[in-house]
């Protein structure tokens, strides 16, 4: 794929060439292309070459990037070919670059893989966040779990309560007869108490 810009400044019949490869792998059941080569010409000859990395997609969508450049600060995706030629004196850098090689209908683009990096800081920090949270409600299990039962720990603080103590001996001390409507009823007196713990 050539990108032809003619003549601009003192660089004669610009072209940049991208060259892709397109290769089944059994593993996907489907061809993937690659770029695997960007070559710069001008004054009628190669100038310089930068071998492609990390640069492929299905062979039915296009690939689409932010930054492809041979800058470190854009992760370098574009390298020098060797060290002994002319690509170490250039910076070449694809500001929101996108490319399809092959099945292209319509002369659109079909849907793009991305180059972003799965874990990018707003997921990291979800991640994080998801992590805090975890950690924080397997402690309110923990101590829920090791929750110690207040009975044992307040039996021998509790108030007593009284009851009034009945024997079988004393009942007809204790009975006092009353009168309602013919039957006979007895009440029930006593003066001594036990204790109950509750």
């Amino acid at each position: 794929l050539s990108l032809k810009f003619g003549d601009i400044d003192n660089l004669k019949g610009l072209v940049i060439r991208f060259l892709l490869t397109n290769s089944y792998y059994k593993l996907s059941v489907q061809n993937w292309f690659s770029l695997y080569r960007i070559q710069l010409l001008y004054n009628h000859s190669v100038q310089a070459t930068f071998n492609a990395t990390r640069i492929f997609a299905p062979v039915s969508y296009s690939y689409h990037c932010e930054h492809v450049s041979s800058l470190q600060r854009y992760n370098a995706l574009l390298m020098p070919s060797s060290a002994n030629d002319e690509s170490r004196l250039w910076e070449v850098t694809f500001i929101d670059f996108q490319i399809q090689g092959f099945n292209i209908e319509g002369g659109q683009f079909a849907y793009a893989k991305d180059c972003a990096s799965f874990f990018s800081p707003a997921i990291l920090m979800g991640l994080v966040m998801s992590l805090i949270l975890l950690l924080v409600l397997a402690y309110a299990l923990h101590m829920l779990i090791h929750l110690k039962s207040l009975d044992r720990h307040y039996e021998y603080k509790a108030s007593p309560a009284y009851f009034a103590q009945m024997k079988d001996g004393d009942m007809a001390d204790e009975k006092e007869p009353l009168r309602n409507n013919g039957n006979e009823s007895y009440e029930l007196r006593s003066q001594q108490f036990h204790k109950v713990y509750i």
